[in-house]
């Protein structure tokens, strides 16, 4: 096939037939006739030098090379067709795919209002969610292998306010939250002041998602002089919060997370015993995405999820001590 020579056209046809498997249901989306429908896909098929389609008594069944064709193929005429005539994005009619990368208990936190807002809208838009490996997304977002990165991102956010407009990279602040130290309700530290002495003398979980054996915790005892023993690090809130609340291993969260984990009920809260900033979660995407209404959409969501979400939590009774 000679790409150079290939009508965009046909792509527009293949997507209309794949997406109703009859012939004159995507005549009349098109807006063609059938008979030129039908060229159309002998074109393409002759293009590509294999079937795509097998014709049925009640339609067109796709063969499967025209299965693995198709979503990627549908996603690229999407962001064509937002790329080249914006407009407003109109949820309810346009199909869009949205990927994020945030971490499982961002994820529990922003979804459930997120969905509720698609829903309210009857959008069509398909949501992502991809794994956060990293403490800096940057890469990712330049690379295009995601929309948005929702997260804790101290180094790639104080490198993007000090270069200014000159990054390609844009940040929204979410939420604020602060780091607590988190027990088991029946840990033997929990009838007890929690002073810096007990804490470097017990046993800890690391939540890293990089792998990386140390955290910021272990940064802010490093200043004092002090260390900790990390006996098991995971890369999931979710993990942390069952594995603490069935052992007496101490873990750091945010605040905002610990009801995320499933399992706030068995765990207590304890102001750490050494000082650490605040967590601060923001929200990340590629200046190429700063106008187009779809991703301007969606970022509106996911102000809006955050916010709910903060009420939500503001409103729940604390868990008795």
């Amino acid at each position: 096939m000679n790409f150079l020579n290939l009508d965009l056209n046909l792509l527009r046809v293949f997507d209309a037939v794949m997406a109703e498997r009859n012939l004159t249901r995507a005549a009349e989306r098109l807006a063609m006739s059938q008979p030129a429908v039908s060229h159309a896909l002998k074109r393409l098929r002759e293009a590509l030098g294999e079937e795509l389609f097998v014709r049925q008594a009640f339609g067109m069944k796709p063969t499967s090379r025209a299965e693995g064709l198709w979503p990627e193929l549908r996603l690229i005429l999407q962001r064509l067709q937002t790329l080249l005539v914006p407009g407003d994005f109109r949820p309810e009619i346009e199909e869009y795919t949205f990927r994020i990368a945030m971490a499982d208990a961002t994820a529990a936190l922003l979804l459930p209002p997120l969905v509720a807002q698609l829903e309210e809208a009857r959008a069509l838009a398909n949501v992502h969610v991809l794994p956060l490996t990293t403490r800096d997304p940057r890469t990712l977002l330049e690379q295009g292998e995601v929309d948005f990165a929702v997260g804790y991102f101290p180094s790639a956010v104080a490198a993007l306010q000090s270069q200014g407009n000159q990054s390609p990279i844009r940040q929204h602040r979410l939420y604020d939250s602060e780091y607590v130290c988190v027990m088991r309700r029946d840990h033997p530290l929990s009838q007890q002041p929690l002073d810096l002495d007990a804490y470097c003398a017990a046993h800890h979980l690391l939540v890293s998602f990089s792998g990386r054996p140390h955290g910021f915790v272990d940064e802010a005892l490093n200043a004092l002089n002090r260390s900790r023993r990390i006996v098991l690090t995971v890369n999931q809130f979710f993990t942390a919060g069952r594995v603490v609340a069935q052992s007496d291993l101490l873990t750091v969260l945010p605040a905002t997370f610990v009801e995320a984990t499933g399992y706030q009920a068995q765990l207590l809260e304890r102001p750490l015993p050494v000082a650490l900033s605040k967590v601060n979660v923001d929200m990340l995407w590629h200046l190429r995405s700063e106008s187009r209404s779809a991703q301007r959409w969606m970022r509106e969501r996911l102000i809006e999820a955050a916010r709910q979400a903060q009420q939500a939590q503001l409103s729940q009774p604390l868990p008795p001590a």
